[in-house]
């Protein structure tokens, strides 16, 4: 109910911009160009967890990109997962191209603790992979979202934790869920989350993949997209081995 009374708000009630606060418009032309403007570059972290796969982020975690997820994130502002959307599907077609004879792309979207959903109201990276699909598609890409994964035991917050807690933390936490063995095989997998930080969740959901059979079976062998990257943290260059 939560989440479906925002969404109707925000058609009724006068907006302001997800990046600057600017009056009257989701996300003003100039956030905008800060979300979409850039060319998604290859991204990884210092230090690189283990299986990390290959990762591509449409921008770095600052400014109106960084206000714009929160906005979407913590304070349920619906409207923002298409703009978003679009900038994770660029992502998502600087490291896999067109699906071919692989089938379809498959996003799979990094779980969020149930009770972080439920304080929220809403899935936000679910929503923002559901946006990215819809925009693959318009693009004459194949893609749809398949939510296989799940937390199969309670974790800690990740705020304030370092890389290493953070790995630890999340070891062995996700699961596919009964039958996302068969969906996985039907095209190619893509891990998928609106930010990267250390990269321990993208791991993480990688080895849970990978313990299936997919992804090319190997923790790191598969491809990962995310909408903003954290630039403190991570060496950012489109030619990362």
């Amino acid at each position: 109910m939560r989440g479906w009374w925002r969404e109707i708000s925000g058609l009724v009630l006068p907006v302001s911009c997800g990046g600057c606060g600017r009056t009257r418009v989701q996300l003003c032309e100039e956030c905008r160009a800060e979300l979409h403007g850039g060319a998604p570059r290859r991204v990884r972290p210092v230090p690189r967890p283990p299986g990390l796969p290959v990762v591509h982020a449409a921008a770095a975690y600052e400014n109106a990109v960084r206000a714009a997820l929160l906005a979407h994130k913590e304070r349920g502002e619906m409207g923002l997962a298409g703009a978003l959307g679009k900038a994770l599907a660029g992502a998502v077609r600087a490291g896999t191209g067109h699906a071919g004879a692989g089938g379809p792309l498959l996003l799979v979207p990094v779980p969020s603790a149930r009770r972080a959903v439920a304080a929220r109201g809403h899935d936000p990276t679910r929503r923002i992979a559901l946006a990215a699909a819809g925009e693959l598609r318009r693009g004459d890409t194949p893609a749809r979202v398949v939510a296989v994964l799940r937390q199969r035991r309670a974790v800690a917050d990740q705020a304030g934790l370092g890389a290493g807690q953070r790995l630890a933390n999340l070891a062995g936490a996700l699961e596919v869920v009964a039958g996302g063995e068969q969906l996985l095989a039907a095209g190619r997998v893509v891990l998928v989350d609106d930010l990267l930080t250390t990269g321990a969740s993208l791991a993480e959901a990688a080895r849970a993949v990978a313990a299936c059979g997919h992804a090319g079976g190997v923790p790191g062998s598969g491809q990962a997209a995310v909408v903003a990257v954290s630039p403190s943290a991570f060496e950012i260059n489109r030619n990362c081995q």
